[in-house]
């Protein structure tokens, strides 16, 4: 039977006495000090999960949410995260697993902290801020934003890969139910692979858009099949993971034909560029650098502390976003801060006049655009402070890629990508909190 928290703590190994071991011990105590999180976490393990009134307990909603942060914090795979916590002795202590207690395997570990919502780790995520507002360590009086991007985990996107990655995907289900069914099952896959090889060493456009309608051929004969496979009554599971397939595979079709032999220019916003991550955006950064994955708003204090964090649809422009992460500061504290620093990307003269509306009393934008500091701030001091305050958030966003693996999400699904980065934006407010009031 699973439990919230742990009914009765385990005798456990004590923290060591090394900076690390502080700062966990540090942690665990934060943590101790807001159980609601661990309730919220408990919500989301049962929500969707098997019936807890019967067999062997599973992690408690604090357990699964100290081996998140484990997992963010260090960077751990999941059979990283199961061989530490069966080797170390700190790790152990700090998720609460007794001495002689048998630590999680990998499967058990991705299957409680995937369960983890993105929602639930952003009401964490302000337990945490007022636990800070408590301790005087942020009030949220004066905030810095900024946008960064966060890759998904895909290969460089082309029209010829996504085109042999549709074929083989198809081809590697369908075999799956070969015996199942009477329909004709045709692997094309090394053809498939020579064309996009081809492709990819083409010396001249004509012969790539000759090889090209050869790839869509063998395509498009791979997804009527796959059809037939679908509607011959195969296993169920198969058949609904064909027509997903399917339907990718018709749309990277469509735009390649639209891109490669009509010429045409697709808007980003009707691209795909992974049929395994379909979410993923195109994101081009000051005209010249294209990521592929979600750009995110963030929003840090003078503490170090990031206040709020938001995954963006699409690629929308900095300056539609200044007001948006104002008013959401007013959410989260109650009221709006009395200070903003922004990028220069976000600066314009309605967002000056909308922000001043909503009570913020100095704006910066490090680029004026046309804007006067008198506008902005009351005095060029103020201005001044406000512009090398903002510059401090370009630091912590590197602090929150290099370490805690926000430069890249290896997690799959969109769901799973908002809680990665949500749990990586967790660990690090917790860390920061706990190096500022550690004794």
């Amino acid at each position: 039977m699973r439990n919230k928290i742990q009914d009765q703590r385990p005798i456990v190994y004590p923290f060591i006495s090394h900076v690390h071991g502080r700062e966990l011990r540090r942690i665990s105590d934060i943590l101790d000090h807001i159980p609601e999180a661990a309730t919220l976490v408990y919500d989301d393990l049962v929500a969707h999960g098997p019936d807890i009134s019967t067999g062997r307990p599973g992690l408690t909603g604090d357990q699964a949410l100290r081996l998140l942060i484990l997992k963010q914090m260090n960077g751990f795979s999941y059979e990283g995260l199961a061989f530490h916590m069966a080797d170390s002795r700190c790790l152990r202590a700090f998720c609460g697993f007794g001495i002689d207690e048998k630590s999680p395997r990998k499967s058990a570990l991705q299957e409680n902290i995937k369960r983890i919502q993105p929602e639930t780790l952003e009401l964490i995520n302000r337990l945490i801020l007022e636990e800070a507002r408590v301790a005087e360590v942020e009030k949220g009086r004066v905030v810095r934003v900024d946008c960064t991007v966060v890759a998904a985990n895909i290969h460089e996107p082309s029209d010829s890969a996504l085109l042999f990655d549709c074929v083989r995907v198809l081809a590697r289900l369908m075999a799956r139910v070969r015996d199942e069914v009477d329909t004709e099952i045709v692997n094309h896959t090394r053809q498939a692979k020579r064309r996009a090889l081809g492709i990819l060493n083409a010396k001249s456009s004509k012969k790539r858009k000759q090889l090209y309608r050869k790839l869509l051929k063998v395509t498009c004969d791979t997804v009527a099949m796959a059809e037939n496979v679908a509607a011959a009554g195969c296993d169920l599971v198969v058949a609904v993971q064909l027509q997903h397939y399917v339907r990718l595979a018709g749309m990277v079709i469509n735009q390649t034909e639209r891109r490669v032999l009509l010429q045409e220019s697709v808007p980003a916003g009707e691209k795909i560029v992974s049929i395994f991550e379909e979410h993923t955006d195109i994101i081009i950064k000051d005209r010249r650098d294209t990521y592929y994955g979600h750009k995110i708003s963030l929003a840090s204090g003078k503490s170090g502390l990031f206040l709020d964090c938001v995954v963006e649809d699409g690629n929308p422009a900095d300056s539609t976003l200044a007001v948006r992460m104002a008013e959401r500061q007013e959410t989260i504290y109650g009221r709006p801060p009395r200070q903003a620093a922004y990028d220069g990307g976000f600066a314009s003269k309605v967002n000056l006049a909308d922000l001043k509306a909503a009570g913020v009393k100095d704006v910066m934008f490090s680029k004026k655009r046309g804007l006067q500091v008198a506008d902005m701030a009351k005095s060029n001091y103020v201005y001044r402070k406000l512009r090398d305050f903002r510059a401090g958030i370009e630091g912590m966003i590197s602090f929150l890629k290099r370490s805690f693996g926000v430069g890249r999400c290896t997690w799959r699904g969109l769901a799973s990508f908002k809680s990665y980065v949500w749990g990586s934006v967790v660990s690090a407010n917790l860390l920061v909190l706990a190096r500022q009031t550690m004794e």
